[in-house]
């Protein structure tokens, strides 16, 4: 039986096989010889880690992109636990508003930003209304935090509502009975619970804020992420060989933390089980 049923399984992976080797496979391979190609050869990829400029990028992108993990995850676990467990008037609106910013771009976003922070934004007027003097910060990595923090929350929060539904009460109950308080029921009960789920959107979280261009292309001005390294080298620099290293570090970076995420979700994941 099994037998019979291989060659049909072969032929339905089959598609999928091409396509990730014409449109992933190749690409990437074809990317990292790019990035070899230069008057550096293959120590492109060193010069990442030895020259300055690009190495202080990566790690502000690094850094960054931790920053707004940690963050994102901070408030949407708190608040999708709490949205998931209690109904009350506006909750449908408010979980309406949390996950809008997924229908925009980066480009709004960062646009948004500057509404808020920029010289002409809110915080500026009230700022300059209270102290005389107009605090700006859209333009630096305060603003693209903000921003990485407002398309992050709504990933997560969803993610996290997801996971919060599935916890069973009485779980937490039985703990409570035994003199659990409600800290002791959080660190023990609920925490341990959404580990997969907190572990799977924070590293996806950090996946998109390590690549994401739209938002901080809106905002650079004094701003030396990696995507605008790339775009610079590329476009202004025409040095299309570090540009390519620049992004084959950049996705070995994302796809080394999916991967270890991937192994503690599924390794708690199936010790909750």
């Amino acid at each position: 039986m099994q037998n019979r049923e291989t060659p049909f399984l072969l032929v339905m992976v089959l598609p999928a096989v091409i396509l990730g080797t014409a449109f992933f496979l190749l690409p990437l391979a074809r990317l990292a010889l790019v990035g070899g190609s230069g008057p550096l050869g293959f120590g492109a990829y060193l010069a990442v880690l030895t020259t300055p400029r690009y190495f202080e990028a990566l790690v502000s992108t690094i850094l960054l992109s931790i920053a707004v993990t940690l963050v994102t995850l901070a408030i949407s676990g708190v608040s999708g636990v709490f949205l998931q467990r209690n109904q009350f008037p506006g909750r449908d609106i408010l979980v309406s508003f949390l996950t809008f910013p997924l229908a925009f771009p980066g480009v709004v976003v960062g646009f948004m930003v500057i509404m808020l922070s920029g010289r002409i934004g809110l915080i500026g007027d009230v700022t300059a209304l209270l102290t005389g003097q107009r605090l700006v910060f859209a333009y630096s990595m305060a603003g693209l935090f903000m921003g990485y923090i407002y398309f992050s929350i709504p990933r997560v929060i969803l993610t996290i509502m997801a996971a919060a539904e599935k916890l069973d009460p009485e779980i937490e109950e039985a703990a409570q009975s035994l003199g659990a308080g409600p800290t002791r029921v959080v660190r023990d009960v609920i925490l341990p619970a959404l580990r997969p789920a907190i572990i799977a959107s924070g590293s996806m979280c950090f996946a998109t804020s390590m690549g994401a261009f739209g938002t901080a292309f809106t905002l650079a001005t004094d701003i030396d992420v990696l995507p605008i390294v790339i775009y610079t080298e590329f476009t202004l620099l025409a040095n299309i060989a570090m540009a390519a290293a620049l992004s084959i570090v950049l996705g070995v970076i994302t796809w080394a933390a999916l991967a270890v995420s991937r192994a503690f979700a599924g390794a708690t994941a199936a010790a909750a089980g």
